[in-house]
């Protein structure tokens, strides 16, 4: 099968940090998928590993982890899907990449593709849906309230790939005040055609644009990107025991400033459910699924921007290019072979 993939951690800029090779089609066993891959897109996840996580010695790293796709075959204790099934899913950090024509994927992370999308509009999905939900719902319990606070979420970031599902989940599933922060004309019109109810500006003193605003301080922020730039602002502007959840990586995250406000802090990643093979795993099974039906019934949508042609090595590298940049808003994919 053709796949794209690297064998040593170089700067995108250099052709061979990531190159088209063939590979053996694996089976699947267990509770696996054989799925043929339809379209990826591409997260910053995949940036950070192609520059700093090399494969063992002679092998190759195949990277990707959002898909959408065909169910070619199952393994023997599959229970939830079929071949020719139509799939989406964001796969697991310790397993092969979806950047490759055939791929296998725990049927318990998997979820069924909305209907009403293409498959590179639903590949846009899987990975920023889940972490999105998994922050809202599971981290922060934005549903339980913050005395005294105001009934409201601070989303830093809010045009990106996360925050742009986050928005409009916030927005469609609770009665959260949305408040999202975007620094240029065009991510400010992106978030606010999602759905928010504020846009601030994150260029500027964010505790003083979010004060502007006159609701009071938020019960809630999640900070989806520069954390560590933007931490003495949500310190200063989230309420007193206000909850506090984070997805980047910063170098260090010092929260004792937090302690004056008791301020709970909480941090996501999507893939520690399939990662640790947690018991409540098949959540990201349930989770996909609640999310292809808000699709399907026209309560979200997809936050595809650009399509960037077929799934090779050449694109790819572009697309790893402009996720570098920290300009992109929505989702960047790649559909076929």
């Amino acid at each position: 099968m053709r796949a794209i993939a690297y064998q040593t951690p170089q700067p995108i800029t250099v052709k061979t940090a990531l190159v088209d090779i063939e590979l053996p089609t694996p089976a699947p066993l267990g509770r696996d998928l054989l799925v043929e891959i339809k379209a990826v897109s591409v997260n910053p996840v995949d940036t950070k590993l192609r520059g700093k996580a090399p494969p063992p010695e002679g092998e190759w790293r195949v990277l990707g982890f959002d898909a959408a796709g065909i169910v070619k075959a199952v393994g023997p204790d599959v229970t939830l899907f079929k071949p020719g099934d139509a799939v989406f899913y964001a796969g697991s950090i310790d397993r092969p990449g979806t950047n490759a024509e055939f791929h296998l994927v725990d049927e318990r992370i998997v979820g069924r593709k909305p209907a009403s999308l293409d498959f590179a509009a639903a590949a846009a999905l899987p990975l920023t849906a889940i972490t999105a939900w998994e922050m809202l719902f599971d981290r922060l319990k934005v549903r339980d309230g913050v005395p005294g606070a105001a009934n409201a979420i601070l989303i830093v970031g809010g045009a990106g790939g996360v925050g742009s599902i986050a928005v409009q989940l916030a927005r469609s599933l609770t009665d959260l005040t949305v408040i999202a922060t975007a620094s240029r004309p065009e991510t400010a019109a992106w978030v606010k055609e999602l759905g928010a109810h504020h846009v601030v500006d994150h260029s500027k003193p964010l505790a003083a644009e979010v004060a502007a605003l006159g609701i009071g301080a938020p019960a809630f922020v999640f900070s989806t990107t520069n954390t560590t730039e933007h931490l003495p602002a949500i310190v200063e502007a989230i309420a007193p025991q206000g909850r506090f959840g984070l997805i980047d990586d910063p170098a260090t995250l010092d929260v004792m400033p937090f302690k004056r406000k008791a301020v709970s802090t909480h941090w996501e990643l999507m893939f520690t459910r399939p990662l640790f093979h947690t018991p409540d795993m098949i959540e990201q099974h349930n989770l996909l699924n609640a999310v292809s039906q808000l699709v399907d019934e026209g309560t979200i949508r997809t936050t595809l921007a650009e399509t960037l042609g077929t799934i090779n090595a050449e694109n790819l590298r572009k697309a790893h290019a402009l996720i570098e940049s920290g300009r992109t808003r929505g989702k960047l994919v790649l559909e076929g072979f």
